[in-house]
């Protein structure tokens, strides 16, 4: 007998489970599309929240290059400066900037709470910012890239990393393994307070 999927399953509307949160912002951005781009994008990603910090951009304009409406369903949140931001508790603050000392984002684990911050369109983040970061990640490239791009590659390997995957096929196009089965529940332990 076939097992039967959840009609949403069937429908490919269920995401692999991937444990903890997460939320990306930019600091002193001034393009609203970019904006716009990277607020639609971390929508799509499940993002926590979005955020801005020091920025100086036309919020009309950046909605209107979000065509996901993501602030319907994404808080999104306009910090004037750095002395302003909040993050949840236990939420690890990632630089990304592609700097020498940065570790670069195939190798590096995320963090199961976390808040990634990107710097400016033409600039860096600020030493003060990158002096709040636990960690300063990079993407491996030759150069900078856009904004919107950079915070879409590390949000693929975030959930590519930890969302739950089979392993690919050790051979190019090969068959894909088969899908992991999801998680089962088992009733609650009870733990005694000694």
């Amino acid at each position: 007998m076939k097992p039967t999927l959840p009609r949403r399953a069937r429908r490919g509307k269920l995401r692999p489970i991937m444990k903890g949160y997460f939320g990306i912002g930019v600091e002193g951005i001034s393009k609203p599309m970019n904006l716009g781009a990277l607020t639609r994008t971390a929508h799509a990603f499940g993002a926590s929240f979005v955020f801005t910090v020091a920025s100086v951009f036309d919020r009309r304009v950046a909605n209107q290059a979000d065509t996901s409406d993501a602030a319907d369903s994404v808080p999104i949140y306009d910090w004037p400066t750095l002395d302003d931001l909040r993050l949840p508790i236990g939420c690890t603050l990632v630089g990304i900037e592609l700097t020498p000392d940065a570790i670069e984002l195939p190798s590096f684990r995320h963090p199961r709470a976390a808040a990634y911050i990107l710097g400016p369109e033409r600039g860096s983040l600020s030493p003060e910012a990158t002096k709040l970061c636990e960690y300063v990640i990079k993407i491996p490239t030759k150069f900078c890239v856009n904004v919107a791009l950079a915070g879409g590659l590390v949000m693929y390997d975030r959930v590519l990393s930890m969302g739950k995957y089979p392993p690919r096929p050790v051979a190019a196009g090969g068959p894909p393994e088969a899908a992991l089965d999801p998680h089962n529940f088992g009733p609650p332990r009870l733990r005694s307070k000694r």
